[in-house]
């Protein structure tokens, strides 16, 4: 891109809007026993470590966001003291834009502007629903194969007179896992899927609300999924959070229009502890694969010789 500059950083982006799939065939199923959630090769890192910029230029800028941080302060959560708009500023010694959020529970690609005219076009790219999302999440029982939800919605703060407005999720199951362990004693067994959501309209919590509707809630969902069988999984896994990861997103350059994608690489992440949850999670025996994750979620490999590890790629070419 003329005028941009590539900075050291953690994650890929591609030009083009397509979506490439890994072999499936990493996740055989395997012999399983029940065990919490392997503890990471590395320590993750500490708190106050800065956020990782996935990609910058002189217009925007793509920074992986933690679970547990709010995008920008709120009066809702006066308790909190870690905000992506204000660590990134500092970060950065600009103003920065924000043009979209993710709940304070969703970890994964969040794009700011660095100036108001580019963030007035990603604001109205967003609204034009121009943008593609990739989201990961984990999900009570065995989804099937796929799913189109067409389930209009009400703002979750709206008078129930309200109108509620249309939206729209596509949903791909990814692969499957059983529990050998019944958390309900009608089964014999506790199941979930990993599953892929593509959001076509962009509600507050759509996704979590579309997986409740057809009645597969995001595991660690205390407002949308089931209370307890969040706290049994919490136990077996070892671990309490959201499962639900934006892990890639699509969009046009909003000064230039050339195509972008930004993405989470595990692969060069796994440092962070989201990742290291994520990848635990899915490097457990038992998942039976149905489509297989992206190549950039895949448990079981590092950065390729290929791969960048300390900078970005664009429209296929290293920067």
């Amino acid at each position: 891109m003329a005028g941009s500059t590539a900075l050291p950083c953690t994650g890929v982006v591609h030009g083009g809007l397509h979506w490439r799939w890994a072999d499936s065939a990493y996740t055989h199923a395997l012999m399983f026993q029940p065990s919490s959630i392997p503890s990471p090769a590395q320590p993750p890192e500490p708190d106050d470590a800065p956020l990782h910029i996935l990609w910058r230029d002189e217009h925007l800028v793509a920074v992986y966001k933690p679970a547990g941080w709010l995008v920008h302060r709120t009066g809702l959560d006066a308790h909190e003291t870690r905000f992506v708009l204000q660590t990134l500023r500092d970060q950065l010694g600009c103003h920065v834009y924000p043009a979209h959020r993710l709940d304070k529970g969703t970890c994964g690609v969040l794009v700011m502007a660095l100036h108001s005219q580019a963030a007035q076009r990603l604001g109205q790219a967003f609204a034009g629903q121009e943008v593609r999302k990739q989201y990961l999440a984990l999900v009570r029982g065995w989804l099937p194969d796929a799913v189109e939800v067409d389930h209009a919605l009400r703002p979750d703060d709206a008078p129930e007179d309200a109108p509620a407005q249309p939206a729209q999720t596509s949903l791909r199951c990814l692969a499957r896992l059983e529990w050998p362990e019944a958390f309900d004693p009608r089964h014999a067994a506790t199941r979930v899927s990993l599953v892929e959501a593509l959001p076509a309209t962009g509600r507050r919590h759509q996704i979590r609300r579309h997986l409740k509707h057809v009645a597969h809630p995001i595991i660690g969902d205390a407002t949308h999924g089931k209370g307890p069988l969040n706290r049994w999984w919490a136990e077996r896994l070892g671990l309490q959070r959201l499962w639900l990861h934006a892990h890639a997103l699509e969009l046009a350059h909003p000064m230039t229009g050339e195509p972008l994608r930004f993405e989470a690489d595990w692969r060069q992440l796994d440092h962070v502890a989201d990742v290291q949850h994520w990848r635990a999670l899915c490097a457990l025996p038992g998942w039976q694969a149905c489509a297989g994750l992206p190549a950039t979620a895949r448990p079981d490999q590092a950065a390729s010789a290929g791969a960048p590890v300390s900078g970005c790629s664009i429209s296929g070419a290293a920067t």
